[in-house]
């Protein structure tokens, strides 16, 4: 598993999102984008996240920043995390995780004594140039949002 860092350039990728519309990193030319990597859409940790996240919007957005969960959950089951959870932001499908193989941070996981391939929970801040500013690997689900929130602010 080789992560991108900070400094480096930003795959520019597109995915479908939980409408099936083509989403590309390069649509949000001139703001920051949260990109966070998440296992699985309605799992107890990713759902605190995201909700986390939700209720952090009005914050994110005035300091530029769009934030898009990436996951390799299908696109039809995206629609019904945003549904229940009533997300403000855009779910991106990986179903073939290219994109998180691209940025590095999909690899064998352990769980429960079991050795399996999956998502790393990591999120890069890319900037407004397609440039990865900084990388949050290091959190709990609980604080991502806050881990985030305080490196944009200091």
């Amino acid at each position: 598993m080789n992560r991108l860092t900070a400094g480096a350039t930003a795959p520019a990728f597109s995915l479908l999102n939980e409408n099936g519309e083509t989403v590309n990193l390069t649509d949000f030319s001139g703001k920051k984008v949260l990109v966070y990597f998440y296992p699985k859409a309605m799992t107890p940790g990713c759902t605190v996240q995201a909700q986390n996240l939700r209720d952090s919007k009005n914050e994110l957005d005035k300091l530029n920043v769009v934030v898009l969960g990436i996951s390799p959950d299908a696109v039809k089951r995206l629609p019904k995390f945003i549904e229940k959870e009533q997300l403000n932001f855009s779910l991106l499908s990986d179903e073939d995780h290219a994109v998180a193989e691209q940025f590095g941070v999909w690899g064998l996981k352990k769980f429960m004594g079991k050795e399996y391939d999956g998502i790393h929970r990591i999120s890069f801040l890319i900037n407004e140039k397609g440039v990865i500013e900084h990388v949050f690997d290091k959190f709990k689900t609980k604080d991502h949002h806050q881990v985030v929130l305080d490196y944009l602010n200091q």
